[in-house]
């Protein structure tokens, strides 16, 4: 809609994790580099963690990239909300293993083959779990199995785990303390600064078709896009996208921080987050408790009475009756 009127050929803030867009910041670019040594050098364990929009999966797609065009064989985990079992039946049919009607021990004998044949042929093989913060304890205890398939000099299966910050806070548990112990390299990604944030804007308008980015959106409302979005690249990816379309709707070339701030406010931007909570149930007044605590009694009484007389029980509720509540 707006890309004629910005003279760009595609849209440059789109949210899906395009490898293409990738802005390499510093930290960016040590992330990735941690990775791809740790896959390399087969290491093991990498562990990449990082805020909520930072940019983890982009850097996973980046260093998938560059593995499928070495020959190294991955499976890529995104959704790890699975039973221990299932995620190595994941693992497996990723790796294009049959796992129908596979025992777990079936599973692990089939893997364990398949990373021997391929290590003997000189061949690295990589599981990368994303959203890793999401995976159980017990999913997390398989994971640190599989780092047993080894030979004397070097792990069989190289395994990174992206994740939030709750994937420190599990790692750091007790019951976890041997994974902890066999990760090798660490890694995380924080907020970009304002300086940073100029330059990401910049470079998508430019890869883009812009060439000129610093007319659309001028120092004054980049900072404002730093203030809005705290340096996390999928918010201002959500406040540029928008701000576009604004500025399209007003056919105006260069976008003011006015207008950053509205679509900060739309999206609700300066609410702070709060913790869910369950609505507690209306708590019951000690006298509600005896009397229906006596009606029970009552109740559970004229039951006896009845199973023993052998009479049929033809009775109302003693309590709250009213004309058109059934008879018991």
């Amino acid at each position: 809609m707006y890309k004629a009127f910005y003279h760009l050929r595609q849209n440059p803030f789109e949210i899906a994790p395009d490898p293409s867009f990738l802005y390499a910041t510093r930290k960016h670019n040590e992330a990735l580099a941690a990775l791809y040594y740790g896959v390399k050098r087969r290491k093991g364990f990498v562990v990449l963690t990082g805020e909520v929009g930072t940019g983890k999966t982009l850097v996973v797609r980046c260093l998938l990239q560059v593995l499928g065009k070495t020959g190294i064989a991955y499976a890529y985990v995104f959704n790890p909300r699975l039973r221990p079992t299932e995620f190595l039946q994941y693992i497996a049919g990723d790796l294009r293993l049959p796992t129908a009607g596979k025992s777990k021990s079936e599973l692990l004998l089939d893997l364990g083959s398949f990373l021997i044949a391929r290590h003997q042929k000189g061949l690295t093989t990589v599981l990368v779990v994303d959203e890793a913060h999401h995976l159980s304890a017990e999913v997390l205890e398989e994971v640190r199995l599989l780092t047993n398939l080894e030979t004397p000099y070097a792990k069989l299966l190289q395994i990174l785990l992206v994740g939030q910050p709750e994937l420190d806070e599990k790692l750091d548990s007790i019951g976890l303390r041997q994974l902890k112990q066999r990760i090798a390299l660490r890694s995380h990604l924080g907020p970009l600064d304002r300086e940073e944030t100029c330059g990401y804007v910049y470079r998508r308008l430019q890869l883009a078709g812009n060439g000129n980015p610093g007319e659309i959106f001028p120092l004054e409302t980049i900072a404002e896009v730093h203030r809005q979005s705290q340096g996390i690249p999928r918010l201002i990816n959500t406040l540029c996208e928008n701000a576009l379309i604004y500025g399209y709707a007003w056919q105006t070339h260069s976008i003011p921080p006015e207008i950053i701030r509205d679509i900060a406010a739309d999206f609700r931007l300066n609410v702070e987050s709060t913790p869910l909570v369950e609505c507690a149930q209306p708590a019951l007044h000690s006298s509600q408790i005896e009397q229906a605590a006596k009606t029970l009694l009552n109740l559970y009484q004229q039951l006896r009475t009845a199973r023993e007389s052998g009479t049929k029980l033809r009775m109302a509720s003693s309590v709250g009756e009213h004309k058109h509540e059934p008879i018991i």
